[in-house]
Order: C-alpha cells, then sequence, then structure tokens
C-alpha cells in the first residue's frame, strides 16, 4: 500500500532515504540480478502508468549516484524485490548533503573532495549523505533541488586568515559567502567546472522555476595557503601542510554540523560544533 511516497514492505514503511537490499525476482533481467543482494537508498517511490509501484534506488558505494545530469545510477525495483535494512524510519525526518566541492589537481582547492574521502566507510547518521561533486557544478545545483533540509558544502574558501583556518559560514546570513547576482538569468556553470556563485545562482533559479524549496545552505570552509586560478600551465596535486592538517579536525567539524543540523535544520551556528584542536574556528 502506497501512502504519500511510500510503500509499506514486511511491516515497514518505506520511502526517501530509507536503506533496502536488492532482491530481484526470477524474471528480472541480467543487470538486475547482478545486483542482489546489494544494499542501496530508496530516492522516490512513485508508480508508472499501469499504477504499479516501483522503488527507485541508487547503490551505497555507487560513485556516480549523484551525477544528476547523466544515466545509469538509479534503478527500478518493485517492494516485493527489496527487503528493509535495519531501524531508520522511512524518510528520515530531516536529511542532510554533505557535499565536497573542489579540483583535486589545483593543489588546496581539493580540500573538499579530501574531508569527503577522509569520511568514506564510517558511518554517518540516517539522513545524511556523502558526496564528492568535485568540479561538477551543474550536478551540485540539481542536486541541491532533491528536497534536503540543509546542505553542507566543504570547500576551500580563502577570507584572509591563517592557512589551515576553519570557518562554518552560514550562507543566508553572510553577504560576504556568495555575490548574489538579483533577478534575471542566472549564468549556467560549465558543465567541468565548480563556481559556487554560479552554482547556487543556477540552483536558485531552478527552485523558483520548479516552486521547490532550496535547502538551508552553509559552507565549511579552510583558508588555503596555495591559490591556483586554474589557467597555470601545470598541475599541482597535493595539499599544502596547513590544510592537510586541517582535514583531520574538519572531519569531527563537520560530523558535529551534520548531527545538528539533522536534529534542527534552522537552528543557530554559534553552538553548533565544538572547537578543533590547533587554529581557531572564527565564525562568521
Amino acid at each position: 500500500m502506497t501512502t504519500g511516497g511510500t510503500v509499506l514492505v514486511d511491516g515497514v514503511r518505506l520511502g526517501r532515504g530509507s536503506r533496502v537490499r536488492l532482491r530481484p525476482g526470477g524474471g528480472a533481467d541480467v543487470l538486475d540480478l547482478a545486483l542482489a543482494g546489494r544494499t542501496a537508498e530508496v530516492e522516490a517511490v512513485e508508480e508508472d502508468l499501469e499504477g504499479r509501484v516501483q522503488l527507485v534506488v541508487t547503490l551505497h558505494g555507487d560513485m556516480g549516484r549523484d551525477f544528476a545530469t547523466g544515466l545509469g545510477h538509479r534503478f527500478f525495483f518493485s517492494p516485493e524485490e527489496v527487503e528493509p535494512v535495519g531501524d531508520a524510519p522511512a524518510g528520515a525526518a530531516h536529511r542532510v548533503l554533505l557535499a565536497g566541492i573542489g579540483n583535486v589537481f589545483l593543489a588546496d582547492d581539493a580540500f573538499g573532495p579530501e574531508v569527503v574521502a577522509a569520511l568514506r566507510g564510517r558511518p554517518l547518521p540516517p539522513g545524511a549523505h556523502l558526496a564528492d561533486f568535485g568540479i561538477r557544478g551543474m550536478d551540485l545545483a540539481y542536486r541541491l533541488l532533491d528536497g534536503y533540509d540543509a546542505a553542507v558544502l566543504v570547500d576551500a574558501a580563502p577570507r584572509g586568515g591563517e592557512p589551515g583556518t576553519l570557518y562554518v559560514i552560514d550562507v543566508e546570513n553572510d553577504p560576504d559567502a556568495t555575490d548574489d547576482a538579483g533577478p534575471g538569468p542566472a549564468a549556467a556553470p560549465e558543465a567541468h567546472g565548480m563556481d559556487p556563485v554560479k552554482v547556487l545562482a543556477l540552483a536558485r533559479e531552478l527552485a523558483r522555476e520548479e516552486g521547490v524549496p532550496l535547502p538551508r545552505l552553509v559552507v565549511l570552509g579552510c583558508e588555503p595557503l596555495i591559490r591556483m586560478r586554474g589557467d597555470e600551465p601545470d598541475v599541482a596535486f597535493g595539499l599544502s601542510e596547513p590544510v592537510r592538517a586541517a582535514v583531520g579536525r574538519a572531519v569531527p567539524l563537520l560530523l558535529s554540523l551534520t548531527s545538528d543540523l539533522l536534529d534542527a535544520p534552522r537552528r543557530r551556528l554559534d553552538s553548533a560544533a565544538a572547537a578543533t584542536a590547533s587554529p581557531a574556528v572564527p565564525r562568521r
């Protein structure tokens, strides 16, 4: 039985954010059969033109699940072909996106992807979704429309502090966080570029067009030592020493922020996370 975007399976109501184990039936095609036993997350519960219920799922561990503008990373299974996993309720009360952004070939610009890599394999609370968007600005813009209550963008953030300093920036309440271009068409981000200002401007325009709210936006930033424009003749792979050290401090800070935002997505950030060791954590 379906109710408001959920479906009852084995006495458990499944919806967006629920975890399931895939059990494709005997009539499944060879691709679905290859996924037998894999765990997945429900992205949506839909009905086809004939009224049959389908669960749209993405696989745990699929590095391409966040390619919102691509194909091949979402799968469709009937309720009879999935088994509820864990005790997470259907569609966690709140959902938070943890998005690493940056170019791994531009030295300290790789801070965001490195923090995401440090969190891979660690348990996250229900409702938290970790993703490395790298320089896929278009994918991030579309992902911000996917019903999250809050999103934490993890990125290098030059703000004039000591290299390695961490910042927790509330985008909605910080006029320096982004330069909103105001009304008018937003400039689309390059297909393989990550300009946060353009990404957020595009996300706002898409949200207005589709009539959906954007999540509360927070930036966990790190002051870089090495800043590159992207037009240098050579790439620079690897973080500088102070930014590398900041990755270890950023992990518990991000987990603390995530916990607080899952509990109350609109809460003030003054008490969101404990101070980390070494450089102070200015709050803007």
